[in-house]
């Protein structure tokens, strides 16, 4: 007999439509073969399954099985699809009305004694269920994540008894009910701005920085605290917008992230990976492509550490996703984009010693040594970030000072002010920060007075800008604006951007 079970696989952070097929021959010998492009994991889904229906009082079929999950030409991989198959199976031998199956889809892991464990990309998989018009079943611990898709019905099943008798009409399973697009609660940050003596002017770099989405580097000798800056970076960004936490958490899910029971982030995402990282973990990619650090950054920060250090085709494969905003990975049977707008923190030191520039050490480093360790971030790359901030040491008398900084509460209240006045003049553009602006976008919001024009002539005169740094000038000028809550970008808001570029000084 055969039944026809509807199911879905992820490829990228996409989930596409699956028919788990299932045939039962009514003689032969026994024997059970899954085809379909599948996987190593997919086919060790035959032992999962026999062990999961005798242990909950079912039988495996002692006949020919064969299974097929259709489109036979994309690439099946996980072993989400466990409960399709055994419900498959159970309709093939009669035990449950095969009429019932179509207007559902079927997601989960078997253990061996039956309970349906958690998957990757509900979410994904959710927003499939609501196209396809279908209800949606799935483990219970996966519930609250696929809930927040408005428009699917979403039941959780703890067990593959509870779903077999939820489809013979005389059990029921936990309905999740759509959430009304709150964001959870953001949890607090215990490193606070507070903490940092000294480096005003670094601190009001970053405050810009995150004020506009803008990609910063950080250059200074050991022990400036320009890690610690980073770390307390977090603390000042404003808190994600519904469909901002939407898509950071299908990347999340999709990488299986995502907490127990959790529905969205709670805050933006920070990550530091090592400097050892190899070019795929840092962009994705793989045998099955999977979201790189780029991507798990995305609406977050991305925070390279002694960027130097990177391989150099590490740093150079960044410069897409600075670009466009997301990042492309091509494979010989298909191509998968992921998203990765992210803003980009990164920090070195002057010299491959560190102390150039520092008057309290001699460096130790032949010019030629500078000009080597500097040249492994490339011009190119360096266009592309925003902001250059230079962070020297700390002076005693700000180390031992009892004057108090001003803590992450206050600066993000600021910061906050000005993302709302981007959020409104950006409304239905799909760009939440003056850091996105396109070259439209530029024209018509970043428009200048002549005495700013001036300045601004003689900037890229004199330091010899690229096309891509003007626009990045006039991109910070406008956000440095937006700060002060004024519409017109005067020449002072200017010069404070342009003196943000002082690697362009240096080379």
């Amino acid at each position: 007999m055969l039944s026809r079970v509807q199911s879905a696989s992820l490829y990228g952070i996409e989930a596409h439509p699956v028919d788990v097929e299932v045939d039962v021959a009514s003689r032969g010998l026994p024997h059970f073969y899954i085809v379909g492009l599948p996987d190593v994991s997919v086919k060790e889904s035959r032992d999962r399954v026999r062990a999961a229906l005798k242990n909950t009082g079912f039988n495996m079929p002692l006949r020919p099985v064969t299974i097929n999950l259709a489109p036979a030409d994309l690439k099946k991989e996980g072993s989400a699809f466990d409960l399709p198959i055994a419900i498959g199976l159970t309709a093939a031998e009669g035990l449950l009305d095969a009429g019932c199956l179509p207007g559902y889809l079927l997601t989960g892991e078997l253990s061996l004694d039956g309970k349906i464990k958690s998957v990757k990309g509900a979410l994904s998989i959710a927003m499939l269920a609501r196209q396809m018009g279908v209800k949606l079943i799935l483990p219970a611990d996966n519930g609250p994540e696929a809930a927040v898709v408005r428009g699917v019905t979403v039941l959780g099943a703890g067990s593959l008894p509870e779903v077999i008798e939820f489809l013979r009409g005389v059990g029921q399973l936990k309905v999740f009910e759509a959430g009304g697009g709150e964001l959870p609660a953001a949890s607090g940050h215990d490193e606070d701005f507070l903490d940092v003596k000294g480096q005003e002017h670094a601190k009001r770099a970053l405050e810009v920085a995150a004020s506009g989405g803008h990609n910063a580097l950080m250059v200074g000798p050991p022990g400036a605290g320009k890690t610690m800056l980073s770390r307390r970076l977090p603390g000042i960004l404003p808190p994600m917008t519904f469909e901002e936490a939407l898509g950071t958490a299908r990347i999340h899910s999709v990488a299986g992230l995502l907490k127990g029971g959790q529905a969205l982030l709670s805050s933006r995402p920070f990550r530091a990976p090592h400097h050892t990282i190899s070019d795929v973990a840092l962009v994705g990619g793989g045998q099955f492509p999977r979201p790189g650090e780029v991507s798990l950054a995305h609406n977050g920060v991305l925070f390279l550490d002694e960027l130097p250090e990177f391989k150099r085709g590490a740093l150079e494969v960044l410069r897409q996703p600075i670009e466009n905003g997301e990042v492309t990975v091509s494979r010989a049977q298909a191509a998968v984009t992921y998203p990765a707008r992210f803003m980009l923190i990164s920090a070195m030191n002057p010299c491959p010693c560190g102390y150039l520039g520092d008057d309290r050490h001699q460096c130790t480093c032949a010019p030629g040594a500078v000009m080597r360790y500097r040249s492994k971030v490339s011009g190119p790359l360096l266009d592309r970030i925003d902001i250059h901030i230079e962070v020297p040491a700390v002076p005693y008398r700000d180390l031992s000072s009892d004057h108090q900084s001003e803590g992450s509460a206050k600066i993000r209240e600021r910061v906050i002010a000005a993302r709302e006045r981007q959020l409104h003049r950006f409304a239905g553009e799909n760009i939440y920060s003056n850091g996105q602006m396109k070259t439209r976008h530029i024209k018509k919001f970043c428009r200048l007075n002549d005495q700013a024009q001036r300045l601004l002539e003689t900037a890229v005169q004199k330091l010899a800008l690229s096309a891509r740094a003007y626009s990045r000038v006039l991109k910070l000028s406008r956000t440095i604006a937006d700060m002060e809550g004024t519409e017109e970008i005067g020449p002072h808001h200017l010069s404070e951007a342009i003196q943000y570029r002082s690697m362009d000084r240096v080379f």
